[in-house]
């Protein structure tokens, strides 16, 4: 859910028509403004392209370049009719050089015609839960109207491809040399190749009737951010500030360790639940002190199984919940080791944390 822009952290305002600055990790969102409007979005529709040729499982087959691909007007790797091309080399010149060709190419190979591979675009939107989405072609041109997506939107879908670690290394790559070319692809993306040094990927788009729209994703002392702008006069500035904002006012907290909970006040759990994943959120200083933590724990069965789910903790930032962990049973005592310090339990998670427990 968005929060109104009053609620963030002393942000002030960007050039763009549409943006968000979101945590790669947990999805919280940091800035908004207008961002899930739909608009046109540009080659920045290249990322859900980049992202199904990669799912298909064919990055290592030949495509042949058809003479519909060679004529795809905008940008382009000058592709040629009846070339053979591989398709991982026709997703880098995608992502790097924002070919418009290579888009069309790869939507013939792995949706067997454009239409086939729209369907899929649309479909993987659906399933990411891009609401207020609708692809019509694989390149980004403005075409019948009905190509639109929102800042929101394009977040969600980095955020997720984000996730594929060879969609990873093709969003991040500066420079890459095929095989069939006399000549490497240099990235356009100016703040990944030299005008911002935590930058880690991104993608760029321009049409006239959208904009400049930009898709960013950097890393700074272990907090992940995504930026995207719409229709941005000043996309390099917008982005450099809303990261830079991000980075000083906010870190990835661990609210809870793994491992045996330390205090399970007047229950037969005591001293034998656990928590096999960490919870980690980004807070800025204030709202460390508005965290609390509920553990909420089932009736103790007669027989408890080793290892079973018998609760959760909930996670609240001012009585809101933002995320959850299953708490597991154990016969043997457990060490209590979860949390930030759990030599203090009590004074450091009540009085810098305000953590209280249910249960």
């Amino acid at each position: 859910m968005l929060l109104s822009q009053h609620t963030y952290a002393g942000f002030q305002g960007v050039s763009a028509r549409n943006a968000v600055l979101i945590e790669q990790q947990t999805g919280r969102i940091l800035y908004s403004k207008q961002a899930n409007e739909p608009e046109k979005i540009a080659s920045i529709t290249k990322i859900m392209t980049a992202l199904l040729a990669i799912e298909s499982g064919k990055m290592k087959e030949t495509v042949s370049v058809s003479n519909t691909a060679v004529r795809t007007e905008g940008s382009s790797i000058y592709l040629t009719a009846g070339q053979k091309v591989k398709l991982e080399d026709l997703v880098y010149g995608l992502m790097l050089r924002s070919g418009n060709d290579a888009a069309q190419a790869i939507a013939e190979h792995v949706g067997g015609s454009t239409d086939g591979f729209v369907y899929l675009m649309n479909e993987k939107a659906q399933e990411i839960g891009m609401k207020n989405t609708h692809f019509s072609n694989p390149s980004g041109l403005d075409g019948d109207g009905n190509h639109y997506s929102s800042a929101y939107d394009m977040a969600l879908l980095t955020r997720y491809a984000m996730q594929n670690k060879t969609f990873q290394k093709i969003f991040g790559t500066e420079m890459y040399q095929s095989e069939a070319w006399d000549y490497p692809w240099h990235n356009k993306h100016k703040l990944l190749t030299s005008m911002y040094k935590y930058a880690t990927g991104g993608k760029t788009g321009f049409t006239k009737k959208a904009g400049r729209t930009l898709v960013t994703t950097a890393s700074k002392d272990g907090l992940d951010l995504i930026v995207v702008t719409l229709n941005a006069s000043g996309d390099w500035n917008d982005h450099m500030y809303l990261f830079n904002e991000g980075f000083n006012k906010y870190s990835m907290t661990t609210i809870m360790q793994d491992g045996g909970i330390a205090e399970v006040r007047g229950n037969s759990y005591k001293q034998h639940v656990y928590l096999k994943n960490s919870f980690s959120y980004p807070l800025t200083t204030e709202e460390k002190q508005d965290i609390t933590v509920s553990i909420e724990l089932e009736p103790r069965a007669q027989v408890q199984t080793d290892g079973s789910i018998v609760g959760k903790a909930i996670f609240l930032l001012k009585g809101e919940r933002i995320g959850e962990r299953n708490v597991f049973y154990s016969k043997k005592r457990l060490l209590p080791v979860t949390g930030l310090f759990w030599e203090d339990f009590q004074e450091v998670f009540s009085s810098m944390l305000g953590v209280t427990y249910d249960g």
